[in-house]
């Protein structure tokens, strides 16, 4: 059986790589897709993709929802939100690729998805290096009480921390918070230095041309320390596999999964 999959951001870096891949699957079928500029043209139009006649809508609406099974958010923050509630109210599955969403707006999307009787599977990147890093961390993380996470992206990234950052932080906070040996209070200075409190954990992002998007957690003690690094390439590629299998799982469950190891046998 078949799925059919809408893709907001169909023409965007990740998004376009994704459009290729399930109009080449046998078992998914690129049946919406959504992206501003490029409304009223088709997907075979905008990426070359032979026999992708789906006309391209400018927004996420029940009508461009019509016959989707799975809604992959793939546009930004700010309008991230209004595609999720809008594809769960539709009765429609949603994959998160989109990264800048707080722990509140994760709150509302499970309580809807809940609701609705739905599956959301939010990923703050696909890549399984990404999957690996999260998990190894949160072993070192129950032997190694402090730790600090760097957010690295290129200089026109809007959002920070990233996606990647903000979930590897979530992933810490159910082993236990960083344990400051100074109170972030009792600092000396700028107390802006010392990065962003993101559930226990210090995170700092750095935001320069010539930087892909890549994290880290420095776990340290007294005289040894360990390093999890995680470095991306400048193709969509290592996500596009990933995403792939977002979309297959996400029907599997209720409610809102965070991450794509929630789908993976890693045990």
């Amino acid at each position: 059986m078949t799925k059919n999959i809408c893709i907001a951001g169909v023409t965007g870096w990740a998004g376009s790589a994704l459009a290729k891949a399930v109009h080449q699957a046998d078992d998914l079928v690129l049946g919406g897709a959504i992206a501003r500029n490029s409304a009223g043209k088709t997907v075979a139009e905008v990426l070359g993709l032979d026999g992708a006649d789906v006309v391209i809508a400018p927004t996420v609406t029940p009508e461009t929802l019509t016959g989707m099974d799975v809604l992959m958010e793939y546009t930004k923050p700010d309008i991230a939100m209004h595609n999720i509630m809008t594809a769960l109210d539709a009765g429609v599955h949603v994959v998160v690729g989109t990264s800048g969403l707080t722990e509140e707006d994760y709150r509302h999307i499970n309580a809807k998805a809940v609701t609705k009787n739905l599956g959301v599977l939010a990923v703050g990147n696909f890549a399984l290096t990404v999957v690996l890093l999260q998990k190894f961390a949160q072993m070192a993380a129950k032997y190694i009480p402090q730790w600090e996470i760097i957010d690295y992206a290129h200089d026109d990234k809007i959002d920070a921390p990233s996606g990647t950052a903000r979930e590897l932080a979530h992933r810490l906070s159910q082993v236990r918070s960083s344990q400051l040996t100074i109170p972030l209070s009792d600092t000396r200075g700028e107390v802006e230095a010392r990065g962003t409190d993101i559930n226990g954990s210090q995170i700092h992002s750095i935001r320069l041309p010539g930087y892909n998007i890549s994290a880290e957690v420095i776990f340290g003690m007294p005289d040894q320390k360990l390093t999890i690094r995680h470095d991306s390439g400048a193709s969509a590629q290592p996500y596009v596999e990933g995403a792939l299998l977002a979309l297959r799982k996400v029907d599997s469950f209720t409610g809102l999964r965070r991450g794509l190891d929630q789908v993976l046998d890693l045990d």
